[in-house]
C-alpha cells in the first residue's frame, strides 16, 4: 500500500449476490471478483488493493457462503491506486 494521503474517498455498499450465480465451491473467489470490478466502475483506478480485513471478511463463512453485501471504504490517491477498506461503523 502507498504512504501517500488520499485525493478522494468513498463510501459503498458492495452487493455481492452476482456470487451466487456460479457453483457453490468458487463463491467468495467470485465475490472478490464483483469486488474488484464495482471498484474498477466507480472509481476508474489503475490498481486495486484489496486490505486483507476485507478478504477476511468476504471468506469468514466459508467459500460457499459469503455475504449478500459489504459495506466498504474506497481511498484513491495520487497514483490512481484504489486502497479498499472496511467501512467502520458510522454514528
Amino acid at each position: 500500500m502507498s504512504d501517500s494521503e488520499p485525493v478522494e474517498e468513498r463510501i459503498y455498499t458492495v452487493p455481492l449476490g452476482r456470487a451466487w450465480v456460479v457453483p457453490r465451491y468458487r463463491r467468495a473467489e467470485k465475490a472478490i471478483t464483483v469486488l474488484r470490478k464495482f471498484v474498477q466502475r466507480h472509481m476508474k483506478p489503475e490498481l486495486v488493493v484489496i486490505d486483507p480485513s476485507v478478504n477476511e471478511a468476504i471468506w469468514k463463512r466459508g467459500i460457499t457462503n459469503p455475504p449478500r453485501k459489504i459495506r466498504v471504504k474506497l481511498s484513491k490517491d495520487e497514483e490512481d491506486t484504489v486502497t479498499v477498506s472496511l467501512a467502520e461503523a458510522e454514528p
